[in-house]
């Protein structure tokens, strides 16, 4: 694969059109400093110092795509709630264009991480408390939403989901997804438990223990994730597997039997791993629809996930960045092949 691929791939991201189905996710963080122990109960007394709201879930997803370049209309469910109107916003000023469908029913799904520590030292998370709306999402709420991703899918690229399992993916939603890639649309698929509601995806995105429960098989060393892999394309009859494997990086196979194991890109330790499988999702879609080539974008996708993991909490990838560290990456690589001859 040549370094021109890479570096025109990314060139070609702003003609990309992307439609996110998902979960549209506030992460909201609220921070302190560690005083004392309460003379109450044994627990840490915080003095509140701020709190923010970052756009998680699938809105992150959609956020990443943005960052990198590419244009996104971003289909899901709020409720008519403050955390609602702030993703709104979010949204808005992110340049990710907005197709929600807005109901008092619902609590837009929300989760609160509440971050400490001592003056001088880097916060920590101690606690994340999640709302949202329990159950499945009223019925004519559903059917608005699938009338939006359809109208969302027309002249669009790459279809991606991020399913979180708070609602957004459901019976009218797929049955939508299902014509899209009928159609020969491409579909790609980040969802926790509900992969066999799409079978026939071009791409499916578990994570390691994720396909370890889809396939009820182990995956520790190569010989088995292929054989995991192998019963995956027969459970869900996609094109494409790409799972993630933490510190072990990444590995995408064809269901005719092509394989590319990466390794993890750079040698920095994770800072946090907090939405690191959106950008791996976000960057990989992106480049999927911008070169048609699933070890392009596999190999993009690598190097984005390890980028955002040295950021605090849900962060994106600015295209800038991006395109520096893919540069500085193909440099060394020129270097070692001369120092090889």
């Amino acid at each position: 694969m040549s370094s021109s691929t890479l570096l025109k791939t990314i060139a070609h991201f702003p003609r990309v059109r992307a439609t996110l189905l998902g979960d549209l996710v506030a992460d909201h963080y609220i921070y302190g400093k560690s005083e004392r122990i309460s003379r109450e109960a044994p627990v840490l007394v915080l003095r509140h110092e701020g709190s923010e709201v970052k756009l998680g879930g699938g809105a992150n997803v959609a956020a990443n795509i943005r960052a990198l370049g590419g244009r996104v209309v971003a289909v899901g469910a709020l409720g008519k709630d403050e955390m609602g109107r702030q993703l709104s916003r979010l949204a808005t000023e992110t340049g990710i264009e907005l197709q929600a469908v807005h109901s008092a029913l619902l609590e837009t799904e929300t989760k609160t991480r509440i971050l400490a520590g001592a003056e001088g030292t880097t916060l920590q998370q101690m606690l994340r408390i999640d709302r949202g709306h329990p159950g499945p999402w009223p019925q004519p709420l559903r059917r608005r939403l699938a009338s939006k991703l359809e109208a969302a899918l027309k002249g669009c690229h790459v279809a991606v989901v991020s399913d979180y399992g708070a609602g957004a993916l459901c019976a009218e939603t797929c049955e939508v997804l299902a014509r899209h890639t009928a159609r020969g649309g491409k579909l790609c698929v980040d969802s926790r438990h509900a992969l066999l509601s799409l079978r026939g995806a071009t791409v499916c995105k578990p994570n390691e223990p994720e396909l370890q429960a889809l396939t009820q098989m182990p995956t520790q060393t190569p010989q088995q994730l292929r054989a995991a892999a192998h019963k995956a394309f027969e459970l869900l009859s996609c094109e494409w597997l790409l799972t993630t494997r933490g510190k072990a990086g990444m590995a995408i196979f064809h269901r005719q039997g092509k394989e590319l194991f990466l390794p993890v890109h750079g040698l920095e330790a994770a800072v946090d791993a907090t939405g690191a499988g959106d950008t791996v999702l976000a960057g990989f879609a992106l480049a999927f629809a911008a070169s048609n080539c699933a070890f392009v974008a596999a190999r993009l996708a690598n190097i984005a996930g390890a980028l955002v993991v040295q950021k605090q909490g849900t962060a994106t990838i600015g295209k800038r960045e991006f395109l520096e560290e893919v540069a500085r990456t193909l440099r060394g690589k020129a270097a070692d092949t001369r120092r090889s001859h």
